[in-house]
């Protein structure tokens, strides 16, 4: 018993002591609760005055900035404001300007109206003045009008016709003179560079021996090795008296060096029979064949000309074989290359084209066949086969006048062939045969009726025939032109072409006193 009140008195007394603790403790939190809201307090009232500061140092500042564009932009608008009233006065000077500028032309037009009035009285009296003295003049003349305006313009054509004339004639002669100086001046110049060799023409080749033995040896037992050779090489081999000599004769240059080499070795060989002789003269004209293209290369590299057609090649160096009038034409045709290009550069022109032309004007002198065409026809159409530009085709056939001059290519070349041909010593010819030659041109024209003189020019290449004016008329010039070349086609022997040219002219003279 006293036990269980022992036990609740100390449960009494622990519930009692936990209700103290628990007052004590709750009245210390409120203690500690009010001190903390005191700090708070203070710190909100701390952080308040903060923000007061910040929010009143923002306003400032906004007002400031906002004093600072209101007062920019009155500034603009006080300068926009000046400038609209200097405008203004501008616009006002100029208005004032304008009126008084206004009345000036309202003074000056009437004044200009006044005057086109007195013009207008004056000109109705000039008009009538100037009828009646037309009418008077009328009276007088005894012509209208419309006659006097025909007699004086016709008047005024004949003068001016005769002054245009004498004024066209000085030109032209000026003209003549200053071509025909500066043409001498190119044309010497080229000569002074340019010069070459020649060369005797042959139509027959001498093959010389150590002894007169070797000829029967050549001739064989019944001829047959003299025939061999001959059909071999298409040469007459004449085998005469002549001592330490034999004869190759043809027309073909290129057949007797077949045949002269062909006899060299034959000769050196010993050894001389028909078969021999087909062996021997094929190789030597594969070797000649060989020989031909190998100069024709050469003479192209010389000369600086490139992309020739192989066939070209072939025909430049079959030049080296052939001859015109004593000149050599490879000779001839590497000379007129050289003055063609020198004249080219003379002239402001391309001299790589003029060299090439002046090298082929002659290859239709070298072909395979032989086609009844003037050279320089097949020449052309030799060049245009082979690909050949159009101006160097037209100065190969236009050097002797067969085709018209399309390009200033062509009369290079065409003087530049004459000057190769025609200086001295270049081409040989027996004087008296060349003498009588020209003779009988001059001659066979002069046999016309109505023919008064004949010059045969460039030597004999062309004859010049002038006729009197009242003999024959301009129809009868081209008859006969014609006439007198079909004459020398038949009864003439001359090499290459004559060119005839008929000259018919009327010569009015007056002298001035």
């Amino acid at each position: 018993m006293n036990t269980a009140i022992w036990i609740i008195g100390g449960i009494l007394a622990a519930l009692a002591g936990y209700v103290v603790a628990y007052f004590i403790s709750k009245q210390n939190a409120k203690s500690a609760a009010n001190i903390i809201l005191e700090d708070a307090k203070r710190e909100a009232d701390v952080i308040k005055e903060k923000k007061i500061l910040q929010a009143k140092e923002e306003e400032m500042k906004i007002l400031s900035e906002a004093d600072r564009t209101a007062t920019q932009k009155i500034q603009k608008a006080q300068a926009s404001e000046s400038r609209a009233r200097q405008r203004e006065q501008q616009l006002n000077q100029q208005q004032g300007e304008i009126a008084r500028r206004k009345r000036e032309l309202d003074s000056v037009k009437a004044t200009l109206d006044a005057r086109e009035q007195a013009l207008e009285q004056r000109s109705q009296k000039a008009e009538q003045l100037c009828r009646e003295a037309q009418e008077e003049l009328e009276r007088i003349s005894g012509l209208s009008v419309e006659e006097a305006k025909e007699k004086l313009v016709e008047s005024l054509k004949d003068e001016a016709k005769s002054a245009a004339a004498s004024y066209i004639n000085d030109i032209m002669d000026d003209a003549k003179l200053t071509a025909s100086r500066e043409a001498k001046k190119i044309v010497i110049q080229s000569i002074q560079r340019v010069a070459t060799e020649t060369a005797v023409e042959n139509s027959v080749t001498v093959f010389h021996i150590d002894n007169d033995e070797i000829k029967g040896r050549i001739i064989g037992r019944e001829g047959r090795n003299i025939r061999a050779l001959e059909a071999a090489t298409g040469i007459e081999i004449i085998v005469d008296d002549t001592p330490e000599a034999i004869v190759l004769s043809g027309f073909d240059p290129v057949r007797r060096e077949i045949a002269r080499l062909a006899l060299h070795q034959l000769v050196v060989d010993g050894r001389i029979h028909p078969a021999r002789i087909e062996e021997v003269v094929a190789k030597v004209r594969k070797q000649v064949e060989e020989e031909i293209i190998e100069t024709g290369k050469r003479t192209a590299i010389d000369l600086g000309i490139h992309g020739l057609h192989p066939e070209l090649i072939r025909m430049v160096g079959k030049m080296k074989y052939r001859s015109s009038y004593g000149q050599n034409l490879l000779q001839h045709s590497r000379e007129t290359a050289n003055l063609c290009a020198v004249m080219a550069s003379e002239l402001g022109l391309n001299p790589k084209k003029a060299r090439r032309a002046g090298l082929l004007h002659d290859i239709g002198k070298v072909p395979d066949d032989e086609p009844e065409l003037p050279h320089a026809l097949l020449g052309m159409k030799l060049a245009e086969k082979f690909k050949e530009k159009p101006e160097i085709c037209n100065a190969i056939g236009a050097h002797h006048d067969e085709v018209e001059q399309t390009s200033l290519l062509a009369p290079i070349v065409q003087v530049c062939d004459a000057i190769s041909g025609a200086r001295p010593g270049a081409r040989r010819e027996i004087v008296e045969a060349y003498i009588k030659r020209l003779n009988d041109l001059e001659q066979l024209a002069l046999s016309y009726p109505g023919v008064l003189k004949t010059y045969a020019i460039q030597a004999g290449r062309e004859l010049r025939v002038i006729v009197g004016a009242d003999k024959i008329t301009d129809e009868e010039t081209d008859k006969l032109s014609n006439e007198i070349a079909r004459k020398i086609q038949d009864e003439m022997t001359y090499p290459g072409q004559v060119k005839i040219t008929v000259i018919r002219e009327t010569r009015a003279v007056a002298f001035a006193k």
